[in-house]
């Protein structure tokens, strides 16, 4: 008999970890997800039906003892890491946790890997919050303009983990994520917040719903499809670092208005602009270019914000 192949998921309790677990253990993987917290909170393993055939366990990824004795019993084929504080407004009031979480995390996993001679291959989260405002749709041999914490912390880590893939030889790649929904977002993330936001006014046409600036604009797709491109850029012959995205762009305004239309409702009625929410530096322009992992993997988004919009609004609507 073939031996299953092990997979092991750092982060598995936020939205891309569940849904990349989920697709894990569809293919037949042996699946250890791996969680900052003794105590985890598996509510959406649970909505996806997988809490009886995933392994998790509590792990810091920046114990480098910890982790080089997780890998060396667990032998795993592949390992993604996508564990770190991942909100762009959290970064700038929470800068050092910020940093640490993903630098400190990305630097120590490659040392254990390095140091145990891992001929596995790992993957690490990317962020498009990396290129700051794209005046074009970016690739991942664009100029980079990181312009929050979280961004910086981001920029580093694909660095290091070049320097790595070209220094060492190990099989580590980046996938550079433009912004991906589902229903598991959390409810800090503004796609959550405004489309909760619109159904609780269908039933309470007075309520309000405060946001910050609605004219920034991003490249929206679905994460279920995310996760896929994430396994084909570390299954592939040659790993290289790409961006994850639709091409498409979008305004925030649009987002909300194309919500609140779907569920019958003026957006103007219901949305107050509070200056405490806006960001001390923000991205107006978020655009990737979709041509270059097309080019060499074969894969295209098939959500774009209409269909993301439309999920999200069904998937509410079905829970009142």
């Amino acid at each position: 008999m073939t031996a299953r192949m092990k997979a092991l998921v750092f982060g598995c309790t936020g939205q891309d970890g569940a849904l990349l677990s989920r697709s894990l253990l569809r293919q037949g993987f042996e699946v250890l997800g791996v969680s900052r917290s003794s105590n985890p909170n598996l509510s959406i393993h649970s909505a996806l039906g997988i809490v009886e055939d995933l392994q998790v366990m509590p792990g810091d990824i920046c114990d480098f003892r910890e982790m080089l004795e997780l890998i060396t019993r667990f032998q795993p084929d592949e390992i993604y890491n996508l564990a770190a504080q991942s909100s762009v407004g959290l970064s700038f009031r929470q800068p050092v946790d910020t940093f640490n979480s993903i630098i400190n995390g990305t630097i120590n996993l490659l040392e254990v890997a390095r140091f145990a001679d891992f001929s596995g291959r790992i993957y690490f989260a990317g962020s498009s919050e990396i290129f700051g405002n794209t005046h074009k749709p970016a690739n991942a041999q664009d100029p980079r303009s990181p312009l929050s914490p979280y961004a910086i912390a981001k920029d580093a880590s694909l660095n290091t983990v070049q320097v790595y893939r070209q220094a060492y030889g190990l099989n580590c790649v980046t996938g550079i994520l433009f912004n991906h929904e589902s229903p598991f977002r959390s409810s800090t993330f503004v796609t959550r917040k405004i489309v909760d936001g619109a159904v609780a006014c269908v039933r309470d046409k007075s309520l309000k719903i405060s946001l910050g600036n609605l004219r920034v604009a991003r490249d929206w797709g679905w994460a279920e499809e995310y996760v896929e491109a994430m396994q084909i850029l570390l299954r592939a012959n040659k790993l290289e670092d790409q961006v994850i995205c639709t091409g498409r762009m979008q305004t925030l305004e649009y987002f909300v208005e194309r919500v609140f239309q779907t569920l019958g409702l003026n957006w103007c009625d219901h949305v107050e602009i509070q200056e405490h929410l806006l960001r001390p530096s923000e991205i107006l322009e978020s655009v990737g270019d979709p041509e270059p992992m097309k080019l060499a993997h074969g894969w295209k988004a098939r959500t774009d914000v209409d269909g993301v919009i439309q999920r999200l609004v069904d998937f509410a609507t079905s829970r009142e």
